[in-house]
Parts: C-alpha cells; sequence; structure tokens
C-alpha cells in the first residue's frame, strides 16, 4: 500500500498523519505526548499507540522529537538549506516494531548563531503551497519562541529567535509588571498602545519601555486588567521593529504568517500599526513539509493521477 506516516513531534504535543499514495491526508491523530511527557513504554509506546490500526508505512517525523534530548539526535543543517539538503540529511532509528522512523533534521544559522526544529518542516510546507513565494520572501512563526526566517530562491537563507512568548510568561508570571492583584482582561486597545510604544521606541528598542507598563498603571493610564495585553504589544512591536531594522522583514519583500489563527492574528494587527498588510497564515505547513521532504528524500514515490 502507497503512502506515508508523517509525525509533528513537539515538545508538548504528537500529531500524527496518515497520507495516502497522492499526499492527501487520509488521517489526523493527535497526543499530548511531547518529548516531555511521554506515557509508559517512552517513545515506542507513543508511536505505537498513535498510530494503531493503520498500515504498515514509511515512517518520517519532524520537530524536537530529533533533538539532542528526544528519540534520537538528527545534527542540524547549516544554511542555506532547501528541500534537496534536508532530503538527503535525514537520520534514522529502528523502533521496536522493527521498522525504521526516518528524521528530518533541524538548521542552524552560523551567523547568529541560531537553531530552529521543526520550523524547517514548516517553511517547505508553505513554500510547496505557495510556490510563489520561493523566489524571496520572509516568513513569521510565532510562538513560545517565535522565528523569523529569509527564503531566496526556495532555500531558508537566514532566522533569528525572539523569545517572545517566554519572555512574555516570564513577566506575568515573575515580575512586578505582572503583579497587578487582578485578572487580566482581553483589551484591544491596550495591546495596540503597546505595540505603537515599541515601534516608537527607536535604537533603544521596547527594553527602554517595559516599565512603562507599570508607570502607567500607577498613574490611572492603563487598568491594572490591561497591563496583561500592553505588555504583549510591546514584546510583539518589538518584534516588528527588530525585524525591520536588521532587515528580516523588509517592505518591498512578502512577509507571510505560518501558524495558530489566533496567534497569528494578533501579529497581523500589529503589523497594520507598522504598515504591514499580513495575509492570513498559512495552515497545515507542517503536514505538507512532511510529505514534500518524504518524496524529496525517496522515502515514498508520488503518485499521479490522470483525470
Amino acid at each position: 500500500m502507497a503512502g506515508l506516516i508523517g509525525l509533528d513531534w513537539g515538545t508538548s504535543s504528537l500529531r500524527a498523519y496518515r497520507y495516502d499514495g497522492t499526499g492527501r491526508i487520509a488521517e489526523t491523530r493527535a497526543r499530548p505526548w511531547g518529548i516531555r511527557q511521554l506515557p509508559a513504554g517512552g517513545y515506542d509506546a507513543a508511536l505505537a499507540d498513535i498510530t494503531a490500526g493503520w498500515p504498515a508505512l514509511p515512517r518520517l517525523a519532524c520537530g524536537m522529537v530529533g533533538s539532542r534530548g528526544g528519540w534520537r539526535e538528527a545534527p542540524y543543517l547549516d544554511l542555506p538549506a532547501d528541500v534537496a539538503r534536508l532530503g538527503d540529511a535525514l537520520a534514522g532509528l529502528r523502533a521496536a516494531d522493527g521498522m525504521d522512523v526516518h528524521l528530518v533534521p533541524g538548521l542552524r544559522d552560523p551567523d547568529g548563531p541560531d537553531v530552529m526544529r521543526g520550523e524547517e518542516t514548516q517553511l517547505l510546507g508553505a513554500l510547496a503551497l505557495q510556490p510563489e513565494l520561493a523566489a524571496a520572501s520572509s516568513f513569521i512563526l510565532p510562538g513560545t519562541h517565535s522565528k523569523w526566517a529569509v527564503v531566496r530562491d526556495g532555500a531558508v537563507c537566514g532566522f533569528r529567535t525572539r523569545m517572545t512568548g517566554e519572555l512574555f510568561a516570564v513577566l506575568r508570571q515573575h515580575s512586578i509588571l505582572g503583579a497587578t492583584g487582578v485578572e487580566a482582561d482581553d483589551d484591544d486597545a491596550a495591546f495596540e498602545r503597546g505595540v505603537a510604544a515599541a515601534r516608537d521606541s527607536g535604537a533603544a528598542g521596547a527594553l527602554g519601555r517595559l516599565f512603562s507598563a507599570r508607570a502607567l498603571m500607577l498613574d490611572g493610564a492603563l487598568a491594572p486588567a490591561s497591563v496583561s495585553d500592553y505588555l504583549s504589544g510591546l514584546l510583539v512591536g518589538e518584534e516588528f521593529r527588530a525585524a525591520l531594522a536588521d532587515g528580516l522583514a523588509r517592505r518591498d519583500t512578502p512577509l507571510q504568517l505560518i501558524g495558530d489563527a489566533a496567534l497569528c492574528e494578533r501579529y497581523r494587527r500589529a503589523a497594520a500599526l507598522f504598515d504591514i498588510d499580513l495575509p492570513p497564515p498559512v495552515q497545515d505547513a507542517a503536514a505538507r513539509g512532511l510529505w514534500r521532504i518524504a518524496v524529496q528524500a525517496g522515502i515514498v514515490s508520488e503518485e499521479i493521477h490522470a483525470c
């Protein structure tokens, strides 16, 4: 039987895709089994459960499963990297069921230095879904560790990590800025005020504006329940300010989001304050990327059905 089992295996979750011979996703399953919270029996048990009842197909996994703390390390591949180089650099392991699991390597930008693992598959999937972006584009992948990546001629040629999500959590939970004594409330105006503060911060950047969250609240100009959204806006706005300053994003080059729709919508609102019109995010990028890499590596042969 032709097809593939693709695994998007991260730190906190596992998602599996069963493809038919044409690359169509026939079924998707998800489990809360990232590499830090595996079931009894570890990786083999997680793999057996999430693929139970599926045919014995080739398997390709991306994400933190191939990290140093994962099932087996798939060494980073230095930039520039396109689908051909990734397909040639797959690592592998033999699972308890006697079948192989192929692992997609992460990418390393020596100029940072910086690394990504899992996002490379999303980027290649996005390029497969929107091939017009392959010549020259930049991508934003929001999250705990947001990535800004530059693509030229179908290859990832540069990227930077912004620890926006993690820093936001630290500020809210472990700093005086988050000690407001009230529950956070959704406040779009406060978010946009924070974005504007970062945008207008000049060379100093948002770090020099962080304490304004406390000062505005004490002055009565910012409600305690709105401090969280203001801080979020400051940090997301800083991503855009810095990316425009260092060339990761350019106004003459397409800029595209990949990721969760709700989170990406916040980035679209922030972009508007920088006079950037961001299109909706690419969906199912990791799934498409896994199939594309598998075809390139010769793990599967894509069937083409005549009409």
